[in-house]
């Protein structure tokens, strides 16, 4: 008989699952979608601190559910699979386009801003200095319904004179860390990643070549018919820690980098620079950069 095997998400939300208090096992259940940022374990280590966090402070369960690919996570908000979900500034806006979906808190960064950037990224050793010399280079982007991964290093490749016509080649990888590793590994010259994850790799031998201009940062996203009851547990328990506390960093110091700086509240015009990105790709970065 051949064994039974298990992927490790599951064994891990199996453990996960048998380890919950039985006062949260009988929460109402809430699944947090989140789209790939990194791979699967990674995420799981990186997220799964903020679920627990969560389901301790409010009246409901979260789960933890990690989309395939970014319009999965689309999808499943849009079909009730998930409840909320942290998604890109991208697919923020193709999920307002949709159904109307609408952003309920952005992260904050370093400085308590609620911003970051994009960040073309070279091997340290690479002897490229500027981002005009990546005219016939091979270049490695992230999902095309990145933001930070593909829309805006796209226009940015735009602005400093550089079509994608004009590069020896270019890909879109599945995470921000495959574009990294791929880099690392000399298999392109270049490539687009979000701020958090270039620091990251700086210590591995990367090198930031260009930064473009501020970014809104990422929302937390719900679906408009949300139960206000719902959205008010999960912006009390949110809004409420505070950085610069020191009980609250401990809370938040296992959490992913992209949050572990708290959050401010978001609307959807805090946006509008994305969505006229969008609506400006046929005269912009090229015909459906983004798709």
């Amino acid at each position: 008989m051949n064994p039974i095997r298990y992927s490790v998400p599951v064994v891990v939300l199996a453990l996960f699952v048998m380890l919950l208090p039985a006062a949260a096992a009988d929460k109402p259940l809430i699944r947090f979608g989140v789209i790939p940022r990194y791979n699967p374990l990674i995420m799981y280590k990186r997220y799964q601190p903020i679920m627990d966090y969560l389901t301790a402070e409010t009246d409901y369960r979260f789960e933890l559910k990690i989309s395939r690919d970014y319009p999965e996570a689309v999808r499943y908000l849009k079909e009730g699979v998930t409840q909320i979900s942290s998604l890109g500034d991208v697919t923020f806006a193709e999920a307002c386009a949709e159904y109307a979906a609408i952003p309920i808190l952005k992260p904050l960064n370093k400085s308590g801003l609620p911003f970051y950037r994009s960040a073309i990224i070279v091997r340290a050793d690479s002897p490229l200095k500027e981002i005009k010399e990546l005219r016939g280079k091979r270049v490695a982007f992230g999902s095309l319904h990145s933001t930070s991964g593909n829309l805006y290093p796209r226009y940015l490749l735009w602005d400093n004179g550089i079509p994608l016509q004009q590069l020896k080649s270019f890909s879109n990888l599945q995470h921000h860390d495959a574009v990294a590793k791929a880099i690392l590994k000399g298999q392109y010259d270049a490539g687009a990643v979000k701020d958090v994850v270039a620091e990251k790799y700086r210590s591995h031998g990367i090198r930031v070549l260009a930064w473009s201009k501020p970014i809104p940062a990422v929302p937390l996203v719900m679906r408009k018919d949300s139960p206000p009851e719902l959205v008010a547990a999960i912006t009390g328990a949110l809004l409420k820690l505070d950085r610069t506390n020191p009980r609250h960093k401990e809370i938040m110091k296992t959490w992913d980098d992209e949050f572990s700086n708290g959050f401010a509240p978001a609307h959807q015009n805090d946006y509008g620079d994305i969505f006229r990105m969008i609506r400006a790709i046929p005269t912009g970065c090229g015909i459906g950069c983004h798709r």
